[in-house]
């Protein structure tokens, strides 16, 4: 019965020091996630917001800077979203979404109108979508893809959300 409280004693105690060993490394790293946040705002430079329209953000004074298509991808932008651009010292640009749109989800067929010029037909509407969303899924003509477009809005561009997969019917141009 002894070996078996002892047992007990020496789980307790281990339990007790992983607790401490936890909180004092949350401490330590607490202190290292300030520091670093600290710097980055000491090292933002010029900020600029604007609207994604598609391809490119429209900030004041019809300024627009052209969004770098796999971060348009993978982050799914929708035409509406607003984002926050920061330009550094050294003149790099670090883009983020701030605001995105309420969106629908929208099944349609992907078509090359062009040599690398997409657009996915729901119903009788075409969207267009960003050639590099159709190379990330591997998509090919006829494809069946799920798209995002603004829930509120009108918009000629989408983004692709997944590949679902070929369409049986035939696709015509």
């Amino acid at each position: 019965m002894t070996k078996e409280l002892d047992l007990e004693k020496v789980k307790k105690l281990l339990d007790k020091a992983e607790a401490e060993i936890r909180e004092a490394k949350s401490v330590l790293f607490g202190v290292n996630l300030a520091t670093k946040a600290k710097n980055l705002a000491a090292a933002e430079g010029q900020i600029v917001e604007g609207v994604f329209d598609g391809v490119a953000m429209l900030a004041e004074k019809g300024k627009s800077y052209q969004i770098p298509a796999n971060y348009a991808s993978k982050s799914k932008l929708v035409s509406g979203d607003i984002l926050k651009l920061t330009i550094l010292e050294d003149g790099t640009f670090l883009y983020k979404q701030i605001g995105p749109v309420k969106r629908a989800k929208l099944i349609g067929n992907l078509i090359e109108v062009e040599t690398g010029k997409y657009v996915v037909k729901v119903g009788e509407t075409e969207y267009r979508v960003l050639p590099a969303s159709v190379t990330y899924f591997k998509a090919e003509t006829g494809d069946k893809l799920t798209i995002l477009v603004p829930e509120d809005e009108v918009s000629e561009w989408a983004a692709v959300e997944n590949l679902i997969g070929l369409e049986e019917t035939n696709i015509t141009k």
